[in-house]
């Protein structure tokens, strides 16, 4: 695997990984992937311990209530994570891109997965056996610590993302996530800010904790009003300041 390619930081592409952080960098969240954590030396100890994959599109890498048995380092391309209800109802917990690290609640605990991981677009992962993993960890205790912390960063979202739940309404949820993705995973074109991920309406759905149905009403709203433009799993905002004015979007 070329590191020059995984870490290039001239690239202008939508998924380059950032540089890596200091170790003394306090100030980290949970944007900030696992291995761009990590000293040079860890992160190369730990990719040797593995094996390249390669995903094509739209396919499931972990499957949620699988038994566990590795943990994926992603090289390129996003994935998304996802949980399912009883009644079908599909929630949209996270996107996963250069530089992270799923299914490692499962390898440490020994539990089945928590949740199923579906590549958005082609990706290049390196897939690292549960037992050498946790050996890892046993070994580099810097390492383990910094993925407690990433764990901590992940609990601290959820726990934002549950309170915007109960204090914001479905349209002001659905314009903070446009305007996250475009800080997040934005590139700017002609046109405007296009969201590199390709996200579905019924996963923007998921990712709000609404139906598709109204998901698909307030991005008709958004068209209409010159906001945004969308094609099939493409997205681009083209007034990210009206964005910002939910409380006058939608009277």
């Amino acid at each position: 695997m070329s590191m020059g390619d995984f870490w290039g930081a001239e690239s202008d592409s939508p998924t380059t990984l950032r540089k890596p952080v200091s170790r003394q960098d306090r100030s980290l969240d949970d944007r900030v992937p696992f291995l761009a954590r990590l000293e040079k030396g860890e992160r190369e100890s730990l990719l040797s311990l593995g094996r390249t994959i390669h995903y094509p599109t739209r396919s499931v890498v972990i499957r949620q209530e699988e038994p566990s048995a590795h943990v994926l380092l992603i090289v390129h391309g996003w994935l998304k994570v996802t949980v399912s209800a009883v009644n079908g109802y599909e929630a949209l917990l996270a996107l996963r891109g250069p530089g992270d690290i799923v299914g490692e609640s499962a390898a440490v605990s020994g539990r089945p997965r928590s949740a199923t991981v579906t590549s958005l677009e082609t990706v290049e992962a390196v897939a690292v056996d549960q037992d050498h993993f946790t050996g890892y960890l046993e070994r580099t205790p810097s390492a383990a610590m910094q993925l407690l912390s990433l764990t901590v960063d992940r609990l601290r979202s959820g726990d934002r993302r549950r309170l915007e739940f109960g204090a914001l309404t479905v349209s002001e949820r659905l314009s903070g996530l446009l305007l996250e993705l475009a800080r997040t995973h934005g590139f700017s074109t002609d046109e405007g800010i296009e969201v590199a991920v390709p996200l579905s309406q019924q996963e923007l759905a998921g990712s709000v904790g609404a139906s598709r149905e109204a998901v698909t009403r307030l991005l008709k709203v958004l068209r209409e009003r010159g906001i945004i433009a969308t094609h099939r799993r493409r997205l681009v905002i083209l007034r990210p300041d009206l964005l910002r004015k939910t409380d006058q979007l939608y009277d």
